[in-house]
């Protein structure tokens, strides 16, 4: 269900939009190589401004639209120089408010600034790992991130899974709370709205017969008879199969799993 916030009778601005390709799940040569995925509607992508690189330049906002991509809404500007350009809609924007991007930016809804000079306590969203990189993240439906300290050349932001973060203080994140909050609560009521969003059946291994599933066969209903296993025989839950830790945990300041 599209929100009375939309704008109904707007249409996707062409110049902003191009085609997305469907993939079904397969790769380049055409094998599944995600289950489950396929059959969706046709759909345009709107290529939003994650980067807000237009500096010190006032927009107005025209409209606020659907997006089919992502969960959250998306606000159509205007800048004076004519160029239009989709960014994140906040919950309490509306059509003909102003917003600007810059360092000398006010601390107003839709405005992006640097981490370094947006206040303790703000709350902000689509916020850049690294500076000029573009945000992403804090981009989805209803959620904000708060800025809670500043220890140069770093700011302190707590995420919206508890996790207390560092970054740049140059790196650049737009005020306030995103908005379409009550789209948690959206019930999609038939199996047919999951057909159209592209996601197909997922049938349980139990139900299906031994040379499609491990865990297949059997007479009646049965369990799954052994240590659960994927489909291609692997062990399902509790084995570790990564071999070389990629990722740090350097910027992490206090963690999310942290009671």
């Amino acid at each position: 269900m599209v929100s009375t916030l939309t704008s109904k009778t707007h249409k996707p601005e062409k110049t902003l939009t191009v085609l997305l390709k469907k993939h079904s799940g397969r790769d380049v040569s055409g094998h599944v190589t995600v289950r489950h995925q396929g059959g969706r509607q046709k759909r345009y992508y709107r290529m939003v401004d994650f980067k807000r690189d237009k500096r010190d330049m006032e927009a107005t906002v025209t409209a606020i639209e659907y997006d089919p991509n992502r969960n959250v809404y998306i606000a159509l500007v205007e800048y004076k120089d004519g160029e239009k350009r989709y960014i994140l809609h906040p919950s309490t924007m509306k059509e003909g408010d102003k917003v600007v991007a810059g360092e000398l930016a006010d601390i107003k809804v839709g405005n992006a600034l640097p981490l370094k000079n947006i206040p303790i306590g703000i709350e902000i969203h689509n916020v850049e790992i690294h500076p000029g990189q573009g945000g992403k993240m804090i981009r989805g439906a209803g959620v904000a991130a708060v800025v809670i300290a500043k220890e140069a050349p770093f700011v302190h932001i707590k995420m919206p899974s508890g996790e207390v973060r560092r970054f740049n203080e140059n790196c650049y994140a737009s005020i306030g709370v995103l908005g379409n909050i009550s789209f948690k609560d959206r019930i999609l009521g038939k199996a047919g709205t999951k057909r159209l969003m592209g996601i197909r059946p997922t049938v349980r291994g139990t139900a299906q017969n031994p040379r499609s599933h491990p865990h297949g066969g059997g007479e009646g209903r049965s369990g799954e008879g052994m240590h659960p296993k994927t489909p291609w025989g692997k062990s399902a839950r509790g084995t570790r199969t990564r071999t070389k830790r990629k990722w740090s945990n350097k910027f992490v300041v206090i963690s999310r799993h942290s009671k």
